[in-house]
């Protein structure tokens, strides 16, 4: 008899393990994720400021300009070496930082993708200019990077080419460094990514799955976004690079090289988490190679907290929802 009630408490100890291993894990509620998600990011606008005053005529002589390697110095580089939006390009170059166009220069800081661009609420990574227009100027002139000596050459060089007198005519504008720069900018401002992150705040639960449904709730839950809100999910702030723990290079110090104030030390302007797992490597000196890496490092230095090997590769997963559709299904084709 006792023999007969052990078996029996036994079979039933197994079934209960053999139930209870076939179980699945409740669904994630996407729709109550939906909610807590819409109260700190927004979907991306369907143009960008400034865009209300772009014709045609002006956006087709930007994107002439971008590409043109016509505007450095030593006729190699263009807008789009550095920042490739064709051939499904994310708007960067996806290195440490980039050669310049004369021999042996080499740029300080990673090259930021310029997609979305036109949305963040200053451009460089120090800040330096408050808007597309006012960036486009910067590289022409740099030294380091396209190399033109002043804006007069720039003006000079591109008045000499007949296509250009005749595009800038049809754009009603006169060949002026000013005029360039501001073409260049309505050309960026066209530069707008969809993502299926973006179906999820509009109202589409299957948007995104279930991982990186979890991926979401665990960034919100850790405190991302404590820098990462609104539209772009970053780009709209400045922060501290190693804000609890220090970041290992400590030689650029950001903000401070230009105000020379203190508190500006290592401040850099965060990010934005838009077409994020396109544009490897990481951060303002492009020392981290992969997102895996820097996802695990901003929880430590930025929050103090570690997280699990599960929890990290969910919320890679999240990031990757954020990519263009149609960049994403690209770039996945060539690997």
């Amino acid at each position: 008899m006792k023999r007969t009630i052990f078996v029996l408490i036994l079979f039933s100890l197994f079934a209960t393990i053999i139930i209870s291993c076939g179980e699945s894990k409740p669904e994630i509620d996407k729709m109550a994720l939906m909610t807590n998600a819409k109260a700190v990011f927004q979907p991306l606008p369907a143009k960008m400021p400034g865009s209300e005053n772009d014709t045609p005529e002006l956006i087709a002589l930007g994107e002439k300009l971008y590409f043109d390697v016509r505007l450095s110095k030593m006729d190699n580089q263009s807008c789009n070496t550095c920042h490739i939006v064709d051939n499904n390009g994310a708007g960067d170059d996806n290195l440490i930082t980039s050669p310049g166009s004369i021999a042996n220069t080499i740029g300080v800081r990673n090259s930021p993708t310029v997609l979305n661009a036109g949305f963040h609420f200053v451009q460089f990574w120090d800040g330096r200019s408050p808007d597309l227009k006012d960036q486009a100027k910067g590289p022409i002139l740099n030294p380091i990077e396209m190399g033109m000596p002043d804006e007069k050459s720039v003006e000079q060089k591109i008045a000499a080419i007949e296509e250009y007198q005749t595009m800038f005519k049809t754009a009603g504008i006169e060949i002026t460094f000013d005029n360039l720069a501001g073409a260049i900018a309505a050309f960026e401002r066209t530069l707008i990514t969809k993502d299926r992150f973006d179906m999820f705040l509009k109202g589409n639960p299957q948007a995104i799955t279930d991982v990186e449904a979890e991926g979401l709730a665990i960034f919100i839950d850790k405190g991302c976004t404590t820098c990462h809100t609104g539209p772009l999910l970053g780009g709209n702030m400045f922060q501290k690079m190693g804000l609890l723990k220090a970041y290992a290079d400590t030689t650029d110090k950001g903000k401070f090289d230009l105000t020379k104030v203190e508190a500006d030390k290592y401040m850099f302007k965060v990010p934005s988490l838009r077409n994020i797992a396109l544009t490897a490597p990481y951060f303002h000196d492009g020392k981290v190679a992969d997102l895996k890496s820097a996802v695990t490092l901003m929880a430590d230095i930025q929050l103090a907290k570690t997280l699990t090997e599960d929890e990290t590769n969910k919320m890679v997963a999240f990031l990757e929802s954020l990519s263009d559709i149609k960049l994403a299904k690209a770039q996945k084709k060539v690997q």
